[in-house]
């Protein structure tokens, strides 16, 4: 077997024990979670039980991280352009530019299991417009508590203050445009009727 391949596996158990500990996570949560059984959950952990695709997929769901960051991937395609996710706030940020200034894109994760959290809603200059990919996505917007479902989109004055958080118990994965000193995404068409992205939640 190739050496990165072997590396890559044996390393899976530490980073699954990591992710779920990050995340404070039981084994019997991320059972019901993925399906897998508690054993072989803590025999992956403990390098026992070496993981496979059908394993993994669930898993990384779950932990709403994707494959390769799963397995530790080496990076692809042009090297100037890879960039590393953070995590910051309990979110896995992807920073998908890196040009200093202007708008700046990011794809973000919100864990399975996070819909727990508090809101504790920011402020700060700029101006965000956001596009949910998979999940369902909650947005406070000042007064506002809404619900974003995929393909849905919101866009809002960062200086009102904001949070977002998973909606359920699943994962979301979502885009976010960011212009720092307030520029907004230019669009070359619009829609001839806009529509309403989103509706209100009930919750307070």
């Amino acid at each position: 077997m190739d050496d990165d391949l072997e590396h890559a596996l044996v390393s899976v158990g530490p980073r699954l024990r990591a992710l779920r500990r990050q995340r404070e996570t039981t084994l019997a949560d991320l059972s019901a979670a993925t399906g897998i059984s508690v054993s072989t959950l803590s025999r992956l952990e403990s390098g026992a039980r070496r993981p496979t695709l059908e394993l993994l997929l669930p898993l990384a769901r779950a932990h709403g991280v994707t494959l390769d960051e799963l397995v530790d991937a080496p990076p692809t395609g042009d090297p100037r352009i890879h960039l590393r996710p953070v995590v910051r706030f309990g979110m896995t940020m992807l920073p998908l530019t890196r040009r200093a200034g202007g708008i700046q894109a990011y794809k973000l994760v919100i864990p399975a299991g996070s819909a727990r959290r508090q809101p504790e809603p920011k402020t700060h200059e700029g101006y965000e417009w956001l596009y949910v990919l998979n999940g369902r996505l909650r947005v406070v917007l000042g007064e506002q508590d809404l619900v974003l479902s995929p393909g849905e989109a919101a866009e809002f004055d960062t200086r009102l203050p904001h949070w977002f958080g998973a909606a359920d118990a699943d994962a979301v994965e979502f885009l976010s445009l960011f212009g720092q000193q307030g520029e907004r995404a230019h669009l070359r068409a619009r829609p001839k009727a806009k529509q309403e992205p989103t509706r209100a939640g009930g919750r307070g």
